[in-house]
């Protein structure tokens, strides 16, 4: 009776090794956990802003700047877009993850090499001969080779690495989107800073010259006695007042405009500002849109989420470090004594080799690098969702800032307006000598003051805009492929503001 050779000790050996290996390639699987999973932030957004709960689905677009009306902010910030120093270390940044990338994906490929070689050696005659006459040995020898190996990616380790290296691509992309945004939103911020500025210290002169024509007034009642050197003095007091506001407003003023020049990407020397103040400028209507926009509006959001999808990347890659390296090589070459056989089919020579090797014992390295990729991955996960919330947060104050502030100038304008009433009617008393000096002072410190509050709820309403626009992103979108080519490459195509709330583009 013949045995059957499926049942002899080493087929059976053989099939139980295999089935070893395969409960210990499966217990190293299990044992590296599932992929990490994605926070859920959408669920977290609200259906609307509590600040604006009408406001509908449309956004601001790309060239917000020009919403403000104002052609030197434009200029500025087309100057900035160019040459500004923090946008070209950013856009460095990009291409410093572009070239990592490469670098990274060429683990996928093949490495090839090629090499050739020519020698001559001269062995002594008398290394061969105790006596003479001695001959020297001439040797020739002539060789040309190729070779290649590959490590072979069967676990997908370097695919993951990849992965991560195209979403870090991604992220810095956007991190470029998001400086550029900060680069323009602080030269409108700076802008509208310097103008109030211009305004403050246009308004100390004014008022200025309105306190030396009191002061001249009080002196004409003093020269034929009706009023006191109290009152002379009281009414000098306030007039140096005025003109001591003048240097500090100065200081303000050249201080901005040299730190706005320098957003630009030059010297505070190097350009010149053209000003006119806030009235030159005019307050765009901002819609903010749907909050669940912001996860694709903002850069910074975005940027986030791709930074969270590289450390999934590098879990995976972590993970498949459990499993054994496959690799390839190979080397052919020609190899002669003589230069004329070099290229005869005998004078070929090659070899190919594979090779799996496995780490059985690392002292815990590998588990200790997949528990810090994990432990990375649950960072940047609550960092995500925090972005998410601070921008939220932002778009929230942005919303509350601007609706109270334009409540605010209403008001102030209102006391403004009372107080240039009283200042007019006791400068005409004053001239008739039927008014008390303490009511024409009372009456023109509360002007003075009412108009300057009202110039600084001024540009509280312009930097709460330009908040807001900071806030919801800056018109970007990083769902758009356009707009992902447009960061990339430092250009951009910019389309109107929606000016009236409602936005013509799907």
């Amino acid at each position: 009776m013949q045995s059957d050779p499926s049942r002899t000790p080493s087929s059976v050996r053989s099939r139980w090794s295999r089935i070893a290996a395969g409960c210990a390639l499966t217990a190293v699987l299990a044992g590296c956990g599932e992929p990490p999973s994605a926070p859920d932030v959408a669920s977290e957004m609200p259906a609307h802003w509590r600040e604006a709960p009408q406001a509908s689905a449309a956004e601001i677009g790309r060239d917000w700047v020009a919403g403000f009306g104002n052609a030197e902010l434009t200029r500025l910030v087309d100057l900035a877009d160019l040459d500004s120093l923090d946008v070209a270390a950013a856009r460095a940044r990009v291409e410093q993850a572009e070239a990592q990338l490469a670098v990274t994906a060429s683990g996928l490929m093949p490495t090839v090499g090629a090499s050739g070689e020519a020698s001559r050696s001269v062995s002594p005659g008398t290394n061969s001969s105790a006596t003479p006459p001695f001959t020297r040995r001439i040797g020739n020898s002539y060789q040309l080779g190729a070779n290649a190996s590959w490590q072979i990616d069967l676990w997908g380790a370097t695919r993951a690495s990849v992965a991560a290296g195209e979403a870090g691509v991604a992220a810095s992309r956007l991190d470029l989107a998001a400086v550029r945004l900060s680069v323009a939103t602080s030269i409108a911020d700076a802008f509208f800073r310097a103008a109030a500025a211009e305004d403050r210290l246009r308004l100390a002169r004014d008022n200025a010259a309105l306190a030396e024509r009191t002061l001249a007034a009080i002196r004409r009642r003093f020269d034929v006695g009706t009023v006191t050197a109290l009152d002379v003095a009281q009414q000098e007091s306030v007039v140096a007042s005025q003109r001591a506001a003048v240097p500090d407003l100065e200081i303000t003023l050249r201080q901005t405009r040299n730190s706005l020049v320098a957003l630009t990407g030059r010297a505070p020397e190097a350009a010149s500002l053209r000003g006119g103040g806030l009235a030159r400028s005019r307050l765009p209507k901002v819609a903010p849109g749907l909050p669940a926009r912001l996860l694709v509006r903002r850069p910074d959001v975005a940027a986030a989420e791709r930074r969270l999808a590289a450390q999934a990347a590098n879990v995976e890659a972590a993970r498949a470090a459990f499993l054994p390296n496959v690799a390839l090589t190979g080397s052919a070459g020609l190899s002669s004594a003589f230069l004329r056989n070099l290229l005869r089919p005998e004078a070929f020579a090659g070899s190919i080799a594979s090779s799996v090797s496995e780490t059985i014992f690392d002292g815990g390295a590998r588990e200790g690098r997949l528990r810090l990729s994990r432990a990375q991955y649950d960072e940047l996960a609550a960092d995500y969702r925090k972005t998410v919330h601070s921008a939220l947060t932002d778009v929230e104050n942005a919303l509350v800032a601007i609706e109270q502030n334009r409540r605010h100038e209403t008001l102030q304008a209102a006391v403004v307006e009372a107080a240039l009433r009283a200042q007019r009617l006791t400068e005409q008393r004053l001239s008739e000598g039927t008014i008390p000096i303490t009511t024409v002072l009372d009456a023109q410190r509360t002007l003075f003051q009412a108009q300057d509050t009202l110039v600084q709820v001024r540009l509280a309403r312009f930097r709460a805009a330009v908040d807001l626009i900071a806030a919801l992103g800056g018109g970007q979108s990083s769902a758009d492929p356009a707009s992902a080519k447009v960061v990339a490459s430092g250009t951009d195509t910019r389309s109107p503001m929606v000016l009236g709330g409602t936005d013509p583009r799907p």
